[in-house]
Order: structure tokens, then sequence, then C-alpha cells
């Protein structure tokens, strides 16, 4: 398909959510920016988002493709994009909900760059920064910057370039069938920054998400660490960073797990601990344990 149909596609790849999905669909309802579509890639084995789906008139062209069984939200999202119908393709979480402003000011900027890729950062509704470092000024994405200048569910592709590197990799990311279960969508900016392609990060452009409460870093936050690190070392690895590169995204947690051990608070030493260790099997390639 070349022609466009439609100006924007949405695309949710989802597994076993329904009130945070009807969150983001009440988002979407309240944007300025109108013309668009949502895909939901339901991979559930019922049917339990019917009631979302059927018992309201939403304000777009809503459509759900049913994969039960399928599983891997790098898999869900390539399901999407090659059935989408939007000349620009963004992937909201189906946890994460977005600001009346953001689509209009994306397509803006989109427009105003000639970026092949516009990335933004998660931040409350105040505009403060969470869940992750994020770039304060609006920038060229490069090998460099790459990790702290946008975060995957306020990430808007040209559907060409999707086209052009295949779309996302589905032994990255959460559910897939590996270790690797975050990072997808750096190594879909790597690759894409590789063959050519143009990314760009502002700032003023962020989505909405639940924050991750470090501070109480119970297991479930301590396997997180340690799954999430895997995939960030294993992108690092499969695109050539170098053991200085590495060692940068491996001493920030190694240097709070020390502090926070030196403090004898022993679950925040676990969970940078784990974070710096799944860093390492990642890019060395080299589980020590299952988690």
């Amino acid at each position: 398909m070349t022609n466009r149909d439609i100006p924007l596609s949405l695309v949710v790849s989802t597994l076993g959510r329904t009130g945070s999905l009807q969150t983001l669909f009440e988002s979407l309802a309240g944007q300025d920016y109108k013309n668009f579509e949502l895909i939901i890639v339901d991979q559930n084995n019922d049917d339990r988002l019917q009631p979302l789906l059927e018992t309201k008139k939403w304000p777009f062209t809503l459509r759900r493709i049913h994969t039960p069984g399928q599983r891997g939200v790098s898999r869900g999202r390539n399901v999407g994009w090659k059935q989408a119908e939007g000349s620009i393709v963004a992937f909201p979480d189906d946890d994460c909900w977005y600001p009346p402003w953001l689509i209009s000011r994306a397509l803006g900027k989109i427009a105003e760059t000639g970026a092949d890729i516009l990335a933004g950062r998660a931040a409350d509704e105040s505009g403060r920064s969470k869940n992750g470092r994020f770039e304060s000024k609006a920038q060229w994405i490069d090998r460099a910057n790459v990790w702290i200048t946008g975060i995957e569910w306020v990430v808007f592709f040209k559907w060409s370039a999707l086209v052009a590197v295949g779309g996302y990799n589905t032994n990255i990311g959460v559910g897939a069938s590996t270790p690797w279960q975050a990072c997808e969508g750096h190594d879909l900016m790597l690759r894409a920054m590789a063959g050519g392609l143009k990314c760009f990060y502002d700032p003023s452009l962020y989505g909405h998400h639940a924050e991750l409460n470090i501070y109480k870093t119970d297991a479930v936050m301590c396997r997180k660490g340690r799954i999430y690190g895997r995939g960030c070392g294993y992108v690092l690895r499969i695109h050539g960073y170098r053991l200085g590169s590495f060692l940068k995204w491996a001493s920030r947690p190694i240097i709070k797990a020390l502090l926070f051990l030196l403090g004898c608070n022993i679950r925040r030493f676990v969970y940078y601990r784990n974070i710096a260790l799944g860093r390492f099997e990642g890019w060395s390639n080299r589980l020590y344990d299952s988690v």
C-alpha cells in the first residue's frame, strides 16, 4: 500500500488490561486533533475488551485485530502497523494516556523538522519527567544520546520509516520469548539511523504513565530492574557499542547500589544491583540465573 488514507494511525498491543485502556481511550477522545484511527491488537485469549470496544461510540475510527495465543509487544505492534492506513504511526502503551495537545503538536513538529521519527518523553501533568532520564533540549538523535531522547510510547514514525527498517525486532520487548524484555524502541531507532533515516527529539512532547515506584523496591520491581537491564545490555551489544559505552550505562546503577548498601537500604541496593547485573548479562550474552 503506497497511498496512505489518513494522517495518523495509533497501534496498541495489549494483553490482560482493561481499565487502563479505557483511560487511554478517553484521553484520545479528548485530543485536539481528530483525524486518526486506533488499532487495538488484542492478544487476550478471551473477549474481555468487547464491552470497552462496543458500549460507547468513540469519536475516532476503532479497529480490533484479535491475535489470541500470540505474545510480545513488538509482535503485536508489527501486526498493527502493517495494517495501518496512516502516513504516521505511533504506538501508545495500553496503560498510558496523552494530553489533549500531543497529537497535533507532534504532527506539526514532524512537518517542521522533516524527521522520519519523532520522539518525546514521559512526564506528569506538570511536565516533570519521570520513569527515566531525558534530555532537556530539543535535538537530533544519534548513537550517543538515543538512550535519553525518547520513550517507546511517545514516538511517532513515518510509515515509510517502519517499512524501511522492517518494524520492531520481535526478539526484544515485553513478552518476547527471549530474556531481552526492553529497549525495543532504541533498537528500532538505531537501525533507522544506521540506514540514514532522521530521528528528532523534542521534550515539549510528552505523554503520561503511572510512575514506577523505585522507593518501594519489592520483588516485582527488582525483577523488572533485571529484565529491563538485560534488554538494554543486549541492544548495546548487537549495535556494536564498545566497552567504554557499556561501562557508562552500567556505572550509574553500580554507584547507586553501593550507596544504598552503605546506607543499609538493602531493598534499593538489590534493585540497582539487578539493573547493573542485567545490563552486563545482556551485553555479555551470558545469563547467570533466571528471574
